[in-house]
């Protein structure tokens, strides 16, 4: 029986490789064309075995023009944002009970943090394609889309429920639940 960490298999050292702590395709661009016009390249502990246990991960953020990364949480991570090209409109909301929304426009080179577990957003703010880095503290970091988890969930949740938590009818509810 295999050793497991975090989860997954922890390889026996003496037959770890180099391709344990490898990952090819950060230059390749992501397919944006999408209803967000976004697409995210993890390089996370399921791409790279060897970054189990390390508290570190990765991922290539590509923007079409307005492009958005959805509002989103990473339960196990702060994550820190390096902009490659383009310009790109970021955001945070602090929790409850203030829910200060900050938010920066990035330029070329800039950096920006968003804390752990808060919701966060990314959003091209230019005519152009755009690019960014992210670097996560977790090599597992998860992702909860806020849209997909509350409008797509499996099983539903009750349309009744949300309509009078969002204060809108019943059918709005319903014309949303269909693009989740």
């Amino acid at each position: 029986m295999a050793v497991r960490v975090n989860g997954l298999p922890c390889k026996n050292p003496s037959l770890v490789l180099a391709n344990d702590f490898h990952f090819s395709g950060m230059h390749i661009p992501g397919n944006t064309s999408n209803a967000v016009g976004s697409s995210v390249t993890p390089a996370f502990v399921f791409q790279i075995p060897g970054l189990n246990t390390l508290g570190i991960s990765l991922a290539r953020l590509d923007f079409a023009p307005w492009g958005v990364i959805p509002p989103h949480t990473h339960p196990r991570a702060t994550e820190i944002l390096t902009v490659l090209e383009g310009k790109i409109e970021v955001g945070f909301v602090t929790s409850n009970p203030e829910n200060r929304h900050i938010s920066k426009v990035l330029n070329k080179g800039d950096v920006f943090v968003f804390p752990v577990n808060l919701v966060h957003y990314q959003r091209n703010a230019g005519n152009t394609y755009a690019v960014a880095m992210v670097a996560l503290s977790s090599q597992n970091p998860g992702v909860n889309l806020i849209g997909n988890a509350v409008f797509g969930s499996n099983p539903d949740i009750s349309t009744d429920i949300l309509a009078k938590a969002f204060q809108v009818s019943e059918d709005v509810i319903s014309d949303i639940k269909l693009k989740f």
